[in-house]
């Protein structure tokens, strides 16, 4: 619970408190994190964000034309912030090992990063990951990116392809891998957020998350 405490405060995108003149944009996306570090997607409403901030309603569609282009904005920093979670993990991965243990080891820090975030992140987690088609229409841009320069969903391929590089990986079955892997991890995170797993203790989660990267390794091969 602590390590959670830690990435919760590393990965979740930099807020302000008050509205500085000049900087409106920043402030209303500082909002729209906000509402959806508290209630995922459904609660990032432009009007609800403009009165956070202080500022008539109006004011805002210099800024945002819609609430659609404002979960835009905040979903990128979602994404950027699991991306972050992601590379905290491949932080601690020592390079001191053969190259195959190594680009397993990245592979297993993204989907341990993926599923830190999920918890310690619940609402910009869904945010990132859980919206309709409709909502995730649009362009984002690098500002779904972390340190590396990559989202979460490169950063996964960056690993995918350092497992084929090493020989870990049949290079016929690399097309479309990260599907495979993501949707593996992803649903261990919804059943921990959102499911019959919400309430587990750590002591149970753990072991689980292990097992299942486990298991996605091995499908890979």
């Amino acid at each position: 619970m602590v390590r959670n405490a830690a990435i919760a405060a590393e990965s979740a995108p930099p807020s302000r408190s008050t509205y500085r003149h000049g900087d409106l944009r920043r402030a209303l996306l500082d909002a729209g994190i906000e509402l959806a570090r508290d209630g995922g997607p459904d609660a990032v409403v432009l009007r609800e964000a403009t009165r956070r901030v202080g500022v008539v309603p109006n004011a805002a569609y210099r800024h945002f034309a819609s609430r659609h282009e404002l979960l835009l904005a905040v979903r990128g920093a979602a994404l950027s912030a699991a991306a972050r979670s992601m590379e905290q993990e491949l932080g601690a991965i020592s390079h001191d090992q053969p190259p195959a243990d190594y680009a397993r080891a990245w592979v297993r820090a993204i989907g341990s990063g993926y599923l830190r975030f999920a918890q310690a992140q619940p609402g910009l987690f869904r945010t990132a990951f859980v919206i309709s088609s409709d909502e995730a229409r649009g362009a984002i841009g690098p500002s779904s990116a972390g340190a590396s320069g990559m989202d979460p969903f490169q950063l996964l391929g960056s690993g995918l392809d350092r497992l084929v590089e090493a020989g870990a990986l049949d290079p016929a079955r690399r097309p479309n891998a990260e599907y495979l892997a993501w949707s593996a991890v992803h649903g261990l995170a919804l059943l921990i957020i959102e499911g019959p797993l919400k309430d587990a203790d750590p002591s149970v989660l753990e072991p689980l998350t292990l097992r299942l990267l486990e298991m996605v390794e091995l499908g890979l091969q």
